[in-house]
């Protein structure tokens, strides 16, 4: 047993090396964006919101503050269904131009968001969609920055930046990293060509690509994937005209989880995306990383159990997976200007097992909560 144990170890331990070592590839293939100066395209940002009232106002004022053309830029917000003050707030900034749609459809749907993102793209009047969310805050060359890398590249799609910042503790801490680890995946993978991931928060693309693509036809049957799945739609006509906004200008920061229930909630919505995976590519990654952190907790279990001699390819195991994430993530803190995060890598590569093959499971079977909702 032990013996097998080892075997799968050693070989999914390089399997894992190599692909992380590949994606810092990727994510330094990039090159760093300089925004132009002049703006051709119009835009319209898009926000679908659901009991935001403690952080909608931030986040519309973060938008209007944008040093871009006005008349080239705007805002449309959709009310899922709120039952607090979100809709009233959004009302009192429509003398700026803010756009307010209501969604009235009952519990008739499973993917709300999809929805609510589909209604406010047809009643848009801008050239690129924005997509991002209603607890998220930019700086005001957030949006010149996306636009300019989407028109200096002729893109279709642009994937951008998001963070967590203002951290109230160590979990939060540790869910930043974790969360920029994510992210620097999904930028590497289009540095490398082959597209895998992205965030809402900060996702860009052109609406008639939207439409030619037939929207989230085919992907509309699940809660969560309006960003991930709409990319990998993208990725299967055109891979080549997917960018990253390499720019801390163009960082969206957003918040973590307050407490483990929620991560788990919030992890497990974002797992649930897997079962639609199309790309084989996609899929045998992350079949792979799942299957590595299990050989990890299974050798550390038959360890504990059985009591062999001290296992060296468990340690060395755990050893070369921390290594390696320790070089991923240097570039990473770099750009995000987080170094001090990276006294935090240890701890994580030791939890981070525990995690992945929990939230593989749990975020494939059953339902689960989103703002207020049971759905899956």
């Amino acid at each position: 047993m032990i013996i097998i144990l080892n075997s799968l170890l050693v070989f999914f331990a390089l399997v894992y090396t190599v692909i992380v070592l590949y994606m810092k590839k990727g994510w330094s293939t990039i090159p760093y964006f300089s925004r132009g100066s002049t703006i051709e395209t119009s835009v319209s940002i898009i926000i679908a919101a659901r009991n935001e009232e403690d952080n909608i106002e931030r986040t519309i004022e973060a938008i209007l503050g944008q040093d871009f053309p006005k008349e080239k830029m705007e805002l449309i917000i959709v009310d899922d269904h709120s039952t607090d003050r979100t809709a009233e707030i959004v009302k009192s900034y429509s003398d700026q131009g803010v756009r307010l749609l209501q969604l009235e459809v009952g519990n008739a749907l499973n993917s709300y968001k999809k929805y609510a993102i589909t209604k406010a793209i047809e009643v848009s009047s801008g050239e690129i969609i924005v997509t991002t969310d209603a607890d998220c805050r930019m700086g005001k060359n957030w949006l010149k920055t996306v636009v300019g890398c989407f028109e200096s590249n002729q893109s279709y799609m642009v994937s951008s930046p998001v963070a967590y910042s203002e951290e109230k503790n160590t979990f939060e801490e540790l869910q930043t990293l974790e969360f920029l680890y994510l992210i620097g995946l999904g930028a590497a993978g289009i540095g490398n060509h082959s597209p895998t991931t992205c965030n809402g928060a900060n996702l860009a693309y052109k609406k008639s690509m939207f439409f030619e693509l037939g929207g989230f036809s085919g992907i509309d049957n699940l809660a969560s994937g309006d960003d991930e799945l709409f990319l990998h739609k993208m990725a299967e006509r055109y891979a080549d005209k997917i960018f990253f906004c390499k720019s801390r200008e163009a960082i969206v920061y957003t918040d973590a989880k307050p407490d483990l229930v929620s991560f788990i909630s919030q992890r497990k919505r974002w797992a649930s995306k897997s079962t639609k995976y199309k790309d084989k590519k996609v899929v045998v990654l992350g079949v792979c990383i799942w299957v590595f952190n299990l050989a990890l907790i299974l050798s550390l279990f038959a360890f504990l159990w059985m009591l062999p001699e001290f296992n060296w390819i468990l340690l060395s195991a755990f050893g070369l997976k921390m290594l390696v994430e320790f070089v991923f993530m240097i570039p990473l803190v770099d750009f995000m200007q987080r170094k001090s995060l990276l006294y935090y890598v240890p701890l994580l590569s030791l939890i981070h097992p525990l995690y992945i093959v929990y939230i593989g499971v749990a975020g494939n079977i059953g339902k689960y909560d989103w703002k207020g909702r049971k759905v899956n």
